[in-house]
Formats: C-alpha cells, structure tokens, sequence
C-alpha cells in the first residue's frame, strides 16, 4: 500500500525532470484529473451494471429462486448481454414529440448523476476536487436530476409520460427538503462543508480515543436523521416502495414510457447511479467513511477505501431488501410522509442538537 500511494509523487517528479517544475506540474495535475475521471466514470459504470445483477440475484435469493445463471459462470455476464440489448435496439421517437428535448432528457438525468462524484472522497488521499462547499455542491448537483424527469414528461407528449413525471418530481422535491436539513444537522455538528472533514471529525471523541471508533460516528446522536436521509433517499431515487412514478397498473412507466434502447438505458444508469451516490453519502455523513470500526492493530493492514466500499455495498443492499421485503404505498401515503412526518421531524432534530451544542455536555467539541 505504501507503494500505490507513493505513485502520485514518484509521477509528479518525473514530470517535473522531465517538463520543468511549472509544464511538469501543470501536466502531472491534468493526467492525474483525467486518470481519476476515468476511474471513476468506469467505476460507476461497472457499478451500475453488476447492481443489477446483485440486485436480481439477492431478491431471487429471498424469494426462493435462483435470479439469473444462465449468461457466463453464475449468470456473471448477463449485466453485459443486457447492456449490448439495449445497445442494439432502435431509438424510436414519437411522432408527436419534442425531439430536441426528447433526446435531451437523459443527458439532463445521467450528467448531474455522475458529476456529483467529483468530490467524493474515496479515503484521505484519493479524491478529485477536495473542495471546502462539497457537500453544498453535492445538494446542487443532486438536485438538478428532477429537470431530466420534467423534460422527458413533457417532450414525450404522452400524457402517461407527463403525469408520471409530475408525481416524480413533486416526490423529489418534498423528499429533498428533509433530506437537505439532514444533511444541515450534520453540518452543524461537523462545522464543515468539506466531506473529508467531516469524515475525519466522526473519528474523535471518547469513544475514538479507547478504540471503540463506531461509537463516535454520527449514526449514534444522529440517529433519527439516519433513518430520515435513508428513506428519503429511497423515496427521492423512486424505488420501491416509493415507485408510484412508474406504477404498472397505473401509469405503466412514467416518464420513461416513450423512451427504448440507449435512452431507457440511460434514465436507469442514472436511477442505479443515485441509488450508489446515497448509499455513499450515508455512509460519509452517518458510519465513518473510510474509518475503521475499531482501532485495533489487526485491522491495521486494510486498506481505508476497502471499508469505504465495504459500508457503501452494505448500505445499497438495503436498498434491494426494502424493494424485495414492503408493497408499494399510495401516492398519498408517500406525501403525507415526506410532509407531515420528516421535515418536522427534521427541524425538532435540528433545533435540539443547536441546543444540545449550547449545553456543557457537547460531544462535538
């Protein structure tokens, strides 16, 4: 491990002997921005693909069935043969439609989708823009999602297509709000938007201090915003039990009815992609990040990332047993609970934890 990480520098001046210290650096911080983007694209999308697959093969495992291994050893091909289908289909757009913006309305799904990864931090050396508003960036990028669902509602000239897409877009919207004062409860407990500093502020304390790491993560005073940002974050990404949008005894697929081939596949690259960003930032905000559990010598020799994806595929599990585990709720139901129940929840949390700080017993400092 001491080697991988010393390969940054050892770049880095071998660029220099070799450019001259400003063309050196300037060329070794491009390469490096470029290898990292492509990491991280290629990543998601290996993600993405095999997501599918887990997420087939684990509710097929509790519904007492195989799920799919027919494609390669153990079914691991068929993400890959799925992929080439929706390739090799015939993009048909509807006569009626708006095909500028019919075609417009993945990109406008999938980019928000992968550019928020870009200040994800991956463990403490690893991340592409380690800025100071991260997590302000991240709640802008996040948002802007909910522009593709509109679009393609619309631009479908379908009214299936539009009345799904109005009934996603008031969910996200409702659900973004307590989503977006979970994420201030944080902040006001981490005293930074940067998600590096959050994370290394949830590895001090008491608890930290005897090697009982797990108890000094925000999951534990933090507790209802857990559940709140979890939920939310199901209901926000429309999965189960939160898919009214593309209920099939009611308004067949939502704003994806008119869309087959690439631009199917594309509003789903971006539904799996937000389904791995919520799991992620679960874990950054809530469960420690990169840090271990325990401090204990033995555990010493794993990697920090190794923990990071390790809590990440855990989180994202979730996601997969709640859609194979609760029925779908009425649109109704889904409202009320968004409205009524966590965004005051949300602000009796946030007002206690400010009063909480103010008292001699505060964890946080």
């Amino acid at each position: 491990m001491d080697l991988i990480y010393s390969l940054p520098q050892l770049a880095l001046q071998l660029s220099k002997d070799f450019f001259g210290v400003d063309l050196g650096t300037y060329i070794y911080i491009l390469l490096k921005t470029l290898v990292l983007i492509g990491c991280i694209v290629g990543g998601l999308q290996g993600s993405v693909a095999y997501l599918t697959l887990w997420e087939r093969k684990l509710i097929g495992w509790m519904q007492i069935r195989m799920g799919p291994n027919r494609v390669g050893p153990l079914g691991l091909l068929q993400p890959i043969a799925d992929g080439v289908k929706l390739l090799l289909k015939e993009l048909i757009v509807p006569s009626g439609a708006n095909k500028g913006l019919f075609v417009l309305a993945p990109v406008l799904s999938v980019a928000p989708a992968f550019a928020a990864w870009a200040v994800i931090p991956f463990s403490p050396e690893v991340v592409l823009a380690d800025i100071n508003a991260g997590l302000l960036y991240l709640t802008a990028m996040t948002s802007l999602g909910v522009y593709g669902v509109i679009v393609a509602g619309w631009a479908s000239n379908s009214k299936y297509a539009f009345l799904g897409a109005m009934r996603s877009a008031a969910q996200i919207v409702a659900y973004e709000i307590a989503m977006g004062f979970a994420l201030v409860v944080v902040l006001m407990v981490s005293g930074s938007l940067n998600l590096s500093e959050i994370v290394n502020a949830q590895g001090r304390g008491q608890f930290a201090d005897i090697g009982l790491t797990f108890l000094s993560w925000n999951w534990l005073p933090l507790a209802p915003m857990v559940l709140v940002y979890f939920i939310s974050g199901i209901a926000e990404t429309n999965r189960a039990p939160f898919d009214v949008v593309e209920g099939e005894s009611e308004i067949v697929a939502g704003h994806m009815v008119e869309y087959s081939g690439m631009g199917f596949a594309m509003f789903m690259l971006a539904e799996y992609a937000s389904m791995w960003m919520i799991a992620m930032l679960t874990v950054l905000m809530f469960f420690g990040g990169w840090q271990a559990p325990v401090n204990w010598a033995v555990l010493a020799w794993v990697p920090s990332i190794v923990w990071l994806l390790g809590k990440v595929f855990c989180v994202v599990s979730m996601f997969l047993w709640i859609r194979a585990s609760f029925p779908r709720y009425r649109y109704d139901q889904i409202m009320r609970l968004g409205w009524k129940v966590f965004i005051p929840v949300t602000l009796v949390w946030l007002v206690f934890i400010g009063v909480w700080m103010q008292t001699p017993w505060n964890i946080w400092t």
